[in-house]
């Protein structure tokens, strides 16, 4: 069955076990593409995320006078240096926060006026994060109550030394984008540490990057150089993958060339913390970003408190770590993760409601839940509130129910990962 259906039916399952490889990963892709654009050169990027986010950041680029061609998941971006051409019509973000966000500093440099909008769930959005430090380092930008749209003329930039007062990688690298572009230097200092795919992209397309603990500095008027590159495994997605197996004892995964960076690896240090058994294999170094192979089998899963740093490295995988929760022996509690509540939807607010229509106790709190462990899930209709990681977290935590779930609005999915529904069939053994 397509992924792009209205619903999707998850039958209960004995194991997963065969080998995945998943397409590229997301973060990098909007990233690549972007310095593709400011660069000199044709970029080819290879495995380019097949999602509608990054689909979204490639039209807002073409929009901006790029000439991109697509061939399946292989990408190639003839780059026009720092200065794009003005967009005739608004720019599209769709439901990507990323798109919206990172552009803005690339714009707010721009010698033109522009004009970010999206669906209604990034309409909701929060923008202030990225609007302030843009405006103090000359960017003229306004947007309704600091929610999309976002309307930009374009001006002169000059660098700043700014404290990010929340750890937000998309943040970051906006401002490093604006940073490239303006006068003088620019440093931004995070509370805790966060991804580092945009340093890494910087580097790869030949910007020098200064950087120190939580501190990172970009000098402006650097200019770029194309690059030819394969895009590794989206470890994000890899995480339903590792955490349907960790749940169903009998299974046995292999993940093929997924993403390592040591930013986004911490889902695998919190299940081999639980009692996973994981194991990586040809581990390599392309541009900075490690990629490997992984084989992964359950052990007894235990417990684990996210909090903290480890909440803002674990973002975009605490909904898949609660929706598996009542399967450990101990529980899982989260706090410190507010950011949440912010996302596609309040995936707090929505893994809490979807586990108590399975049959789970748990507790909600602002900032985090607490799901305690040793708790019987049934079958139940899943309500993804259309956000792509609430539907996948579920479409997992289905698999090792009492009888079937159905997960509504399943064509969500198609925001990171289209095939999500029919690559996960095609490992599951009942």
């Amino acid at each position: 069955m397509s992924s792009f259906t209205p619903s999707f039916t998850i039958r209960p399952a004995v194991k997963v076990a065969g080998a995945v490889r998943l397409p590229g990963d997301k973060s990098i892709s909007h990233r690549y593409a972007m310095l593709a654009a400011l660069a000199t050169g044709v970029t080819t990027l290879r495995n380019f995320s097949p999602g509608a986010d990054c689909a979204a950041t490639l039209a807002c680029l073409r929009a901006l006078g790029l000439e991109i061609q697509q061939e399946g998941t292989t990408v190639t971006i003839a780059g026009r240096g720092p200065q794009l051409d003005p967009p005739n019509r608004e720019l599209d973000c769709g439901n990507s926060g990323t798109t919206m966000r990172m552009l803005a500093g690339i714009l707010a440099a721009q010698n033109f006026a522009s004009r970010l909008a999206g669906d209604e769930s990034l309409s909701r959005r929060p923008m202030a994060r990225v609007i302030e430090p843009l405006s103090w380092m000359g960017a003229h930008i306004s947007a309704p109550e600091n929610l999309p749209p976002i309307s930009i003329e374009g001006s002169a930039l000059h660098g700043i030394d700014y404290k990010i007062p929340i750890a937000s990688a998309q943040v970051k690298t906006c401002l490093l984008f604006a940073g490239l572009l303006a006068s003088g230097e620019t440093t931004i200092e995070e509370p805790s540490s966060t991804r580092d795919h945009g340093e890494l992209a910087l580097e790869a397309f030949g910007a020098r990057i200064e950087r120190g603990r939580n501190r990172v500095s970009i000098a402006g008027g650097q200019l770029l150089t194309a690059i030819d590159t394969d895009i590794p495994g989206d470890i994000s997605s890899a995480a339903f993958f590792l955490a349907a197996a960790v749940i169903l004892p009998q299974s046995s995964l292999i993940v093929e060339e997924v993403l390592l960076n040591p930013t986004r690896s911490a889902f695998l240090d919190v299940l081999s913390g639980m009692g996973a058994r994981i194991t990586m294999i040809q581990v390599e170094d392309h541009h900075g970003e490690l990629r490997g192979t992984l084989k992964i089998e359950p052990g007894r899963l235990l417990g684990i408190k996210v909090s903290g740093a480890r909440s803002a490295a674990l973002i975009d995988e605490l909904p898949v770590l609660a929706a598996i929760a009542p399967y450990t022996e101990e529980g899982i509690e989260i706090r410190d993760a507010r950011e949440l509540r912010f996302k596609e939807s309040d995936r707090i607010a929505e893994v809490v409601a979807n586990l108590r229509r399975m049959g789970a106790t748990c507790e909600e709190f602002d900032d985090g839940m607490v799901v305690p462990g040793r708790q019987k899930l049934k079958g139940a209709v899943i309500h993804s509130a259309d956000d792509h990681r609430i539907a996948m977290a579920f479409a997992v935590a289905a698999l090792g129910a009492a009888g079937e779930s159905t997960i509504d609005s399943a064509a969500c999915v198609g925001i990171s990962y289209p095939d999500f529904f029919t690559k996960l069939e095609s490992i599951v053994e009942r």
